[in-house]
């Protein structure tokens, strides 16, 4: 059957399910049409500024980016490291910006006090270092008084806070306050040593915690190191302690005016000390046992004596002995306490502490336990010395420590001669304050025993050691009679012997020491001013001392030759050193001529300071005048300060008055005083007849023009009118004093407006004492007028001082000089009235220089023959005044 086209035509549009796509090659296929779009757009979101981030701008804030106050409420935190790392925040905060805590210092210290008694050990010590190494040093200057207050109420609660370990720590905390505010401890004393005695009882913990009941005892002994220890010191003390609560508390207007006071450390001291005790007998069984002694036991120990040995020395300093088992009281307390201190206390620090004395192991020592050992027993003794002082101890006990502190002071005992001279000196300073006032309470025997050994132990020990001066404390308190120590018996010759021995040593320790140790050679030089104060006339110890001067050469000064001078120390040290030094020279009984010229050249060396200068001399005059120094001894000391002085510069026509780099004003000074000295000497004529002589030889010599202007000065002083100067002293001083005034004339520089009353001034001081001598003398000035007229003829040969200026050869210069000098005479009105009697020796000059001309005329030069002829002309101008008529050409 045929089929009908409409039915084939449907058959072709049916549709299609999967229709199928023809893809070229190497064409992209695109996606399906269910794949998920991954493809992301934004837009930029434009926000406000963030708030925290406002609020912390230019807020000091720690390496975390915590401001101050987030950090301090992290301290309360739950969780013990947010805690620690919150105070290290602090402490970086407070190092980079010093300024906050200034700004919040209250704020901070009330936040953190609370952490004192924090149970976590390493909080607590963050805290201690906190405080140790930023807090306290940057609050140490401010008002100290809230501050504290607002500290130690915290240290307190922790004091009695359960845990052991807390309490200990608060007594760590308590020392740090201590350290950086020391008056602290004054005005709690009550209840810190109330809580160390609750501590201390404590004794559960004594042998398995020993460094934190190391670092509590070390508290206690700053703490009792501030009591007063010294008689008189507690009445001072008490009222400091009054001015400074006033200041600490001035915010407590409720705060009672009257502090605790000295009655309320007394009692609690006498219950803290048998406590001490005890924990002290603790640690014995360790010095019996076959175990050596280890550091932190050792510590502790040391640590227990050393707190009762402050105790008994507050008791003490309060206390002085009337008498055999009396005692009078100064403390500001009330006598029972003192009789139930001395009840109490006593027998135990006797039978308990003292008895066990001296400590020594069963087993063998090792170095390390020797030298502990030794410390202790050092401790002890001291504790004894004191507790003698207070009440006397049994015999067989006192003999104990007797050969103790022999041994110790001979190095004798076997620890101490092992572990060396060092060791032993640093722990022998503790004992030798004791010394003087034990020997002179021991018997005889002892007494010399003890002197043997101390005199051994002065001997050996360094110059510059620490034992050398505490040695030297020790012979000032024997040999200087003081109250409270009995004086030696001048008349056993042992003890003389000993005293002698350490006389001697003074002045070789005064060298060895030099002028490297001043504070050392200080000390001595004040024994030795006491000594010479003290010493009686005619003893043995004044003999000592007069003889101590010889050895003192050295010291001072000691010349090999004219020209070579060995300055001792004397010349370097202080100038409170060298008073004393020359202190020291009055009271020698005798002053023997080679110290004086020792003395003298110091006085020449260019080092000394003017003061000194003079104070010697001022020294040496009164010593003069008690009878202590030869009057040709004394002369001669004076004589060679002005004839030995250097002046400088050489240049007397200085063109300014006063120049700094000059030291002719200090002679210009010496020069006075000296005469001043000499003028009240003795009987004029006298001492002028001692002076003469040696003058004269002294001008023979040449020195420069000062010197000679010095001692003519000097002798002019001490002349008479008319002149007391013999005929032969006239004549050899003619011959000198032509050198000393041509020098003087020839230095007179051309005529300047600018300083002409500067050299007229100069001119008038060195010729003045010459123009003087002429006017008391006619014949002086006819035998100068001659050598003039000599030396014109005879080519210059006159005397010329060391320092003159003209040379030899320069004959005409001499002859300008000498014009210059009779020019100088003319215009003088004195010289004027006797010069017309020495018209022929002033002729005999123009003759001369007439001759000069004639004869060696051609033989010089244009110039020299033109200076001749100047000069002439100008002595004949002033010469044709006189009443004779002068020679022409």
């Amino acid at each position: 059957m045929v089929r009908s086209k409409v039915s084939s035509k449907k058959q072709q549009n049916r549709g299609v399910d999967f229709k199928k796509i023809k893809r070229k090659i190497g064409r992209k296929l695109p996606p399906p049409k269910n794949a998920t779009n991954t493809e992301i757009k934004s837009k930029a979101i434009i926000l406000p500024e963030q708030s925290v981030a406002s609020e912390r701008a230019g807020l000091a804030v720690s390496k975390k980016g915590l401001t101050l106050k987030e950090l301090l409420q992290q301290t309360s935190h739950h969780n013990p490291k947010i805690r620690k790392d919150a105070l290290i925040g602090v402490r970086d905060l407070f190092l980079k910006y010093p300024a906050e805590l200034k700004l919040h210092k209250y704020a901070v210290t009330e936040k953190l006090r609370e952490r004192i008694s924090d149970n976590d050990r390493v909080v607590r010590e963050t805290l201690y270092q906190l405080l140790k190494s930023v807090v306290f040093p940057s609050c140490k200057e401010d008002n100290q008084g809230p501050f504290i207050s607002m500290i130690m109420a915290y240290i307190f609660n922790a004091m009695t806070h359960l845990a052991v370990d807390v309490r200990l720590m608060a007594f760590k905390f308590f020392d740090l306050v201590v350290q950086h505010y020391p008056s602290s401890f004054s005005l709690y004393a009550e209840k810190i040593l109330q809580n160390y005695e609750g501590i201390l009882q404590k004794n559960l913990f004594y042998l398995q915690d020993k460094g934190k009941l190391k670092n509590a005892l070390a508290g206690l002994v700053r703490c009792l190191s501030l009591l007063p220890c010294k008689t008189g010191e507690v009445a001072s003390s008490l009222e400091k302690n009054l001015s400074e609560q006033r200041v600490l508390h001035a915010f407590e207007p409720d705060l009672p005016e009257d502090p605790a006071g000295f009655d309320l450390i007394i009692k609690k001291l006498r219950d803290l000390v048998p406590v001490l005790i005890n924990c002290f007998h603790e640690f014995i069984p360790l010095v019996h046992g076959t175990m050596h002694l280890d550091a932190q036991s050792f510590d502790c120990m040391l640590y227990i004596l050393q707190s009762i040995d402050l105790a008994v020395r507050f008791f003490v300093s309060g206390t002085t002995k009337s008498g055999p088992g009396s005692l009078s009281l100064i403390h500001p307390y009330e006598g029972a306490d003192m009789t139930m201190w001395d009840q109490d206390v006593s027998p135990v620090v006797l039978k308990k502490l003292l008895a066990i004395f001296p400590l020594h192991p069963r087993h063998g020592l090792s170095g390390k336990d020797g030298a502990r050992y030794f410390i202790l027993n050092v401790v002890m003794t001291v504790i004894f010395l004191h507790f003698s002082e207070w009440n006397y101890p049994p015999l067989d006990l006192l003999e104990i420590f007797l050969e103790f502190i022999e041994n110790a002071l001979s190095g004798k005992t076997s620890s101490a001669a092992e572990l060396g001279k060092a060791f032993r000196e640093k722990h022998l300073l503790s004992l030798l304050p004791f010394i003087p006032k034990l020997v002179s309470q021991v018997s005889r025997n002892w007494r010399l025993r003890i002197l043997q050994a101390f005199t051994e132990a002065f001997k050996d020990c360094n110059p510059e050691s620490l034992v050398k001066l505490a040695c030297l404390s020790a012979i000032k308190d024997m040999l200087v009679p003081r109250h409270g120590i009995q004086s030696f018996d001048a008349s056993d010759p042992e003890i003389l012997g000993h005293e002698i021995t350490w006389i001697r040593e003074l002045p070789l320790l005064l060298i060895m020491l030099g002028d490297e140790h001043p504070s050392h050679s200080k000390v001595v030089l004040h024994l030795q001013l006491c000594l010479g104060q003290c010493a009686l006339l005619n003893s043995a110890v004044a003999q000592e001392y007069d003889n101590m001067q010889y050895p003192l050469l050295e010291f001072y000064c000691t010349c090999l030759d004219e020209r070579s001078m060995h300055y001792g120390p004397f010349i370097k040290l202080s100038r409170d050193s060298q008073e004393l030094s020359v202190c020291c020279l009055y009271y020698f009984s005798h002053l023997d001529s080679s110290l004086l010229k020792s003395i003298a050249f110091c006085c020449l060396c260019d080092d000394l300071e003017p003061f000194m200068l003079f104070r010697i001399i001022e020294v040496l005059h009164s010593s003069f005048k008690a009878g202590h120094v030869q009057i040709a001894d004394h002369i001669s000391f004076f004589i060679t300060l002005l004839s030995r002085f250097r002046v400088f510069p050489e240049e007397i026509y200085q063109v300014v008055e006063g120049d700094k780099m000059s030291n002719r004003g200090i002679f210009k000074s010496v020069t006075s005083v000296v005469s001043s000295c000499l003028l009240h000497m003795g009987e004029d004529s006298l001492v002028f007849q001692i002076l003469e002589e040696l003058i004269l030889d002294l001008i023979s010599l040449r020195p420069p023009v000062d010197n000679i202007c010095a001692m003519l000065r000097v002798l002019l002083l001490l002349d008479s009118r008319p002149t007391r100067l013999s005929e032969q002293s006239i004549v050899n001083l003619s011959n000198y004093l032509l050198g000393y005034l041509i020098d003087v004339a020839s230095s007179i520089p051309v005529d300047d407006k600018s300083t002409s009353s500067i050299v007229a001034n100069t001119c008038h001081y060195y010729l003045r004492p010459c123009f003087l001598l002429f006017a008391r003398s006619e014949n002086f000035l006819k035998n100068t007028l001659d050598v003039m007229g000599s030396f014109i003829t005879e080519n210059g040969s006159p005397p010329f001082s060391s320092n003159c200026i003209l040379n030899a050869n320069d004959h005409t210069t001499g002859i300008r000089a000498v014009v210059e000098i009779l020019i100088l005479m003319h215009k003088d009105v004195k010289i004027l009235r006797i010069l017309s009697s020495c018209k022929s020796e002033i002729d005999h000059i123009l003759q001369n220089m007439l001759l000069l001309q004639a004869s060696k005329g051609m033989n010089m030069s244009m110039e020299e023959r033109h200076t001749v002829q100047f000069s002439f002309d100008r002595l004949k101008c002033i010469t044709s005044t006189l009443l004779s008529a002068a020679p022409t050409i």
